[in-house]
Parts: C-alpha cells; structure tokens; sequence
C-alpha cells in the first residue's frame, strides 16, 4: 500500500484543513454551515459513485437510487417504528449495498452503455415505488418531520456528524482505493478483455464494487436525513443521478479527490448563482463546454498534474 497519503508533508495541509473546517461553525453563519453540511453529503454520494465510474469504468447511471434507499430506510424505521435511532443509521448503508447487488446482479452482465441504460431502468422502478406507495412512503409528497435526536437535529450538531462520517468513509475508501482490489479494478476498468484473459473474475470485481459503492451512498442517504430531516421522490429520479455523475466529471473522475471538488462547486453554484438568477443550469452548461475542451481530466485533474501529484503517484507505483 503506498504510504503518500501518510506521510508528514501530505498530513500536513489535511490537518490543517481539518482544523478549520472543525472551527468555521463557530464564526461562520448558521446558513453556511448548513451549506457545508450539505456539501459533505453529496461529495460523500459523489465518490461512492466515483468508485465505480471513475475507478472501475462502470457507467453507473442510476446511483441516486441507491443514495434514496439509504435515506428511506432510515426514515422509514425511525418514524414507522420504536427501535432505536442507531439502528436505522446501520440499516440504511446495508438496505442500500443488498439493493445494489441485486440490481448488480443483473447490470454487470452487459457492459459500458446497456449496463447503465438497464441500471436506469431498474432503478426507475424503485422510484415508481417510492412515488407511487402513499400508504408506506408517503408517495410524492416523501416524509416530513422525522425525529432526531437534538445533538445532531441543529445545523451544527448535523454539521460535525456529517464531517465525522465523511472523514470515515474517505479513510476506508482511500484504503480500498490502495489495495490490491482497488489496483485490479483500475486495471479492469482500463482493459476487461486482458484481465479476464490472466484468469481475474472480471464480473466479480465489478459486483463488488458495486456493492461497496452503494453501501457509501447508503450512508450519504442517512446524513441526508440528519441534515434535511425528511426525504422524497426526488432522490431516487434519474436526473439527480445525472447531476452525481457531473460532479464526477467536473472534480475528475480519474482521481480521488476530485469529486469532493466537483461536488463544492455544484453545491455553491446552485445556492449562490441560484440567488440570483434561475437560469443557474446555463451557467453551469457553459462551465462544462469550456471543461471539456480545456480541462478533460477535470478540474483536479488539471491541479494534480500541474502540481505533480500524478507523476509522484506513479512513481510510488511503479517502486510497488
């Protein structure tokens, strides 16, 4: 496993950045610290979906679904039943990874577009359910006042949780990111037909991932509870999927960190673009013309390679 992530000179500016982030709450307004909340929610979904996509070339075009299990399970178990609040926490992450295999199951043996056009599908009918069931899910109108402890039902307690799981779930990615699963998935992703050739289960690989990927989208779904306190329909709609996958695109979906980028920039340009016209998908458009002409490998994408950071990586790579 390489130690770059570790050592003192990379430690360094991700403490420090820690550091702020744990102080800002307290000198910032309540609305930006709901934004910040916010952000970390979707960048987590966004790099669970980066797992699969960018890491393993799955076209993954349905991932908000998995991200709307999540969140229902938790609504669901903490308004329709009496077992504690923990319980729904680790039932959401694992009802939305049993999802994803089942629709996994199905999805890696296409590949490359009819993998993603039948994960819409499939996915498309878990809306269909939660739009449509107002007797168990509240049908379009989703579920509204779930109840939450108080330390994390204001927006600075939901805040910090959301800054714990993420810092969590980055740590356990980054990890698998690194080993030798995560380096046979990249290698999938760059040529199947070779792998499959030396003898790697090439359909395995994939479903794991994809049952890795949707547990984190699972768990973006419970912070989207904490920190909206309801949920609805929308989640599960193919459209906010599209969006996911554009933070993706817009970080660069070659790297790790990317999607926590891209998802920063959707998050602020929809919020404070938004105030000012409601034609903030436009600007968004152009945004993305001029990155895909300029900056295809994505924003930091383009960072990392002006600053190093690839060549350095596949130097440690190649010493492995």
């Amino acid at each position: 496993m390489s130690k770059g992530f570790f050592n003192l000179r990379s430690l360094g500016p991700i403490v420090a950045i820690l550091i702020v982030l744990v102080i800002l709450p307290s000198i910032i307004p309540r609305f930006y610290t709901y934004i910040l909340a916010v952000i970390f929610m979707t960048a987590l979904l966004a790099m669970s979906l980066n797992m699969v996509v960018g890491h393993g070339g799955l076209f993954q075009f349905h991932h908000g679904a998995f991200y709307g299990v999540g969140a229902y399970t938790v609504a669901l178990m903490l308004t329709k039943t009496s077992l504690p609040m923990w319980v729904g926490f680790v039932a959401g992450p694992f009802a939305a990874a049993f999802v994803g295999l089942l629709i996994g199951l199905f999805c890696v043996r296409l590949t490359r577009l009819y993998f993603g056009m039948l994960q819409i599908s499939l996915g498309s009918l878990i809306w269909a359910i939660a739009f449509r069931w107002y007797s168990f899910t509240g049908g379009d109108d989703g579920i509204h006042g779930i109840p939450l402890p108080s330390l994390i039902s204001s927006s600075t307690g939901a805040y910090y949780f959301g800054l714990i799981l993420l810092i969590i779930s980055l740590i356990v990615m980054y990890l698998i990111f690194k080993s030798p699963f995560g380096a046979t998935l990249q290698a999938i992703r760059d040529n199947p037909e070779r792998c499959e050739a030396i003898g790697i289960n090439v359909r395995r690989h994939q479903l794991i991932a994809i049952v890795i990927a949707t547990f984190f989208a699972g768990v973006a779904g419970v912070l989207f509870v904490v920190v909206e306190g309801s949920v609805f329909p929308d989640l599960l709609f193919w459209v906010f999927s599209l969006e996911i996958f554009i933070m993706c695109l817009l970080g660069g979906w070659f790297t790790f960190a990317g999607p926590i980028l891209g998802a920063a920039i959707m998050i602020s340009l929809r919020t404070f673009v938004g105030i000012y016209t409601e034609y903030w998908t436009l600007i968004l458009g152009i945004i993305l013309i001029l990155l895909i002409f300029f900056l295809p490998e994505g924003v930091w994408g383009y960072i990392s390679e002006k600053c190093g950071f690839q060549a350095k990586e596949t130097a440690e790579r190649e010493r492995e």
